[in-house]
């Protein structure tokens, strides 16, 4: 069965809907824990079950170098071998290639480089990008696109973007199984690059669109600004699926500007090094401070970890390098953020999403930031 999705009520830009995938219904706005190698780090299945997570994102580079798509595909595919009952979306390794590669050759064929694990070279064109990708067996797969570093020229911007949209074209006539195969929207910080782009992927029809590039260096108000732009180009009919973006504060803001999927290694990446996510702000446990802290990690949280354990008892995890430390650190990070998730959809449900924001960002150390109003008419006419 393909994806469908339903946006079932709207306020201002923001979205309130249900995504319908072959292993599930996933209510939107939704954030995605990432589980680059078929596991999302220190957390079992069950336990991003339990939290209430019904769709994980894993990573094809990772998974093409080790153990291999083949492997996988013996094994039943990506969802019987990391027994995860739910949906998955795999990004397609472009942001690996470009980031972790020592050495990389980019042509209009594909990218040639060479793996950060051992030094050896391999060649993933748009082809073979679908190919592995269906050997893994996602549900939501996402074609090879090339993620420029910022800053950029405009002219550079503009070659990239041109080349992955007929990378999309390929990957679009490689796909063979019923995969939702998204697009990507490049363009730098270049409003109009991003309406173009936009343009040309919408052409394609696909299932779903993502927005790429962005959290890649850039102040947040331009980002903020772009991704505002740029959603405004997407169908209001297909999900909007923004990447590598996670914070607490930017998903209330792209939820304010449209988007209804996100996915970030923060929460999980933060917790190994002893911080956790509260309604306050982000905490660091190895804090002195907190030795004889027997208050819950965040008062406000209703997780397991946070009804169950102390911030001193934490911190002594983490001193004493304890590995259940960082698992409870990064349980809780995951359900902080599954509870925000929940309570921007209620606020959607309710209609009082503005006030919502507002509130939250004034608790947590930031404040909202109103759009600019020329996003429409970028994408009709640019």
């Amino acid at each position: 069965m393909p994806i469908a999705f339903r946006v079932q009520r709207m306020q201002e830009g923001a979205r309130r809907g249900v995504l319908e995938t072959p292993h599930g219904s996933i209510q939107t706005p939704a954030f995605m824990p990432v589980g680059t190698q078929a596991t999302v780090k220190a957390m079992t299945p069950e336990e991003l079950q339990e939290i209430g997570y019904g769709l994980i994102l894993a990573n094809t580079y990772h998974l093409y170098l080790r153990p291999g798509a083949e492997l996988v595909a013996a094994a039943g595919g990506l969802h019987r071998f990391m027994h995860w009952s739910g949906a998955i979306l795999t990004d397609s390794g472009g942001f690996q290639v470009f980031s972790l590669s020592p050495l990389r050759d980019v042509s209009e064929e594909g990218v040639r480089f060479r793996s950060h694990i051992d030094g050896s070279t391999h060649f993933l064109s748009p082809e073979k990008v679908i190919e592995v990708e269906e050997a893994l067996g996602a549900d939501i797969i996402m074609p090879l696109d090339e993620c420029l570093p910022y800053p950029v020229s405009r002219e550079e911007a503009a070659i990239s973007l041109a080349r992955t949209t007929r990378w999309a074209q390929r990957c679009w006539h490689a796909l063979q199984t019923d995969q939702a195969l998204f697009g990507i929207v490049q363009g730098a910080t270049y409003p109009e690059l991003r309406a173009e782009s936009a343009r040309q992927l919408v052409a394609l029809d696909l299932p779903g669109y993502a927005v790429g590039g962005l959290s890649v260096g850039e102040p947040k108000e331009i980002m903020y600004d772009i991704l505002g732009q740029t959603t405004a180009c997407l169908p209001p009919e297909k999900p909007r699926y923004l990447m590598g973006v996670g914070s607490p504060e930017d998903l209330v803001e792209g939820v304010a500007r449209g988007v209804d999927l996100f996915d970030c290694v923060l929460p999980t990446r933060i917790a190994r090094h002893g911080s956790i996510l509260t309604r306050q702000g982000r905490l660091s446990l190895r804090n002195a401070r907190f030795k004889d802290d027997w208050g819950p990690p965040d008062p406000d949280c209703h997780c397991y970890v946070c009804r169950n354990y102390s911030r001193g008892y934490l911190r002594h995890l983490f001193t004493s390098d304890e590995i259940l430390g960082l698992r409870l650190a990064t349980y809780h990070n995951l359900a902080f953020l599954y509870q925000e998730m929940e309570e921007i959809r209620q606020a959607l449900d309710e209609g009082s999403f503005a006030a919502y924001r507002q509130a939250f960002l004034a608790r947590y150390g930031g404040a909202p930031r109103v759009a600019g109003n020329n996003e429409q008419e970028m994408c009709e006419g640019g």
